[in-house]
């Protein structure tokens, strides 16, 4: 078993408030978690409007299919107009 902590740092330009960075946020974490069966949680910058930081947990049973999966995560937020995506932090968990 591979596995993996995954955190990224968004920039969300159109937010103005609190409110409207969580509306543009929510359908992205639940689309992350549908991806692949993630588990995606808001864990920083939530007192900034435009600024969000995801952790991301994946789990895979060999070390290509968590590279697949970590490729995902970036290639989607590639993807979206609405969120840049600045920064990636990897932090891989070892076996005991």
């Amino acid at each position: 078993m591979h596995s993996c902590a995954v955190r990224l740092e968004l920039y969300i330009p159109a937010a103005q408030s609190l409110k409207s960075k969580r509306a543009v946020l929510r359908p992205h974490v639940e689309r992350l978690r549908k991806l692949a069966s993630l588990s995606v949680a808001e864990v920083g910058n939530h007192d900034f409007w435009q600024r969000a930081s995801l952790g991301v947990a994946i789990v895979a049973p060999d070390a290509a299919q968590l590279d697949s999966l970590i490729e995902r995560v970036r290639r989607y937020f590639d993807d979206q107009v609405d969120v840049e995506l600045l920064e990636v932090a990897i932090s891989y968990l070892e076996e005991p």
